[in-house]
């Protein structure tokens, strides 16, 4: 059973997993070298100190590597630290990662189920067509319930994109129904969309980073051509259509300085952004 650092105490010994933040060699004042490990869960931090006999196992794991330690809980300048006595590499069948990261307080499945039950509300049957193709592939349900919104700025966390999304279609529902004129299936399929590129802009498997990809081109950008891509597989879907629905995913940060490559030039691009 995994014993959370929330939980721990001191002269308490502890056995239970961590994911290492942080790995350094560090020089004794008496000769030779220790390990100093920074090691997370989803409640905390903790300093680890392992004094000896670490060589052998200290070069299985890494930084982001999910690790089995047991040690002694002490107080070090007001803090506590865990003194380890052993450690080794946990595998994947070991750990929920979960555990390690901060999650969404809502269930993503029904969440994920929630979204579509309003796709399948929608008049546009090429909207709704497009949208059921995108979430008919298990691989990108799955990246998609589990991903964070941001690395830092709302919803960091797992299932943040998901929870982030259905909060702004709910709210495009709302918003869009007092307004006249406004096409709301246009518009609540941009709220669906908005963000989707961040499933592969980011890496959330061992902490939040961006990939080659989300560094060099971006979630706005890579959207937009995995829709446009999509929409191709979709007969006869309208061109004027397809122009109006990019061009919400190219706009929806708003302004030129906030990353968007043109301005909203619509009634739905604007209400989005």
């Amino acid at each position: 059973m995994k014993t959370f650092i929330r939980d721990f105490a001191t002269n308490q010994t502890v056995s239970t997993t961590y994911l290492v933040k942080a790995k350094e060699y560090r020089n004794k004042k008496s000769g030779g070298q220790y390990l100093t490990l920074t090691l997370a869960d989803r409640t905390g931090e903790i300093t680890g100190h392992w004094w000896d006999n670490f060589e052998e196992v200290a070069d299985t794991f890494d930084v982001d590597d999910v690790v089995f330690a047991r040690g002694l809980i002490i107080v070090h300048r007001n803090r506590l630290q865990l003194t380890v006595h052993r450690m080794r590499l946990c595998e994947e069948r070991e750990y929920d990662l979960a555990d390690y990261f901060p999650t969404t307080k809502y269930n993503v499945d029904e969440m994920f189920a929630e979204m579509m039950q309003i796709v399948q509300g929608f008049s546009n049957h090429n909207l709704r067509q497009l949208l059921e193709s995108i979430f008919a592939d298990e691989n990108t349900v799955k990246k998609f319930k589990r991903a964070p919104a941001a690395k830092t700025m709302h919803h960091p966390y797992l299932g943040g994109l998901l929870e982030h999304t259905l909060s702004l279609l709910k709210l495009a529902q709302k918003v869009g129904t007092h307004y006249e004129g406004i096409d709301l299936d246009l518009l609540q399929t941009g709220a669906i969309l908005h963000d989707f590129g961040k499933i592969d802009e980011l890496s959330y498997e061992r902490g939040t980073n961006y990939t080659n990809d989300g560094q060099m081109i971006g979630h706005l950008a890579m959207e937009t051509i995995f829709v446009s891509d999509q929409i191709k597989n979709i007969p006869d879907f309208p061109e004027e259509l397809r122009r109006h629905l990019l061009h919400l995913l190219l706009t929806h940060h708003g302004k030129l300085e906030y990353g968007s490559p043109k301005l909203p030039a619509t009634p739905e691009s604007l209400m989005l952004a």
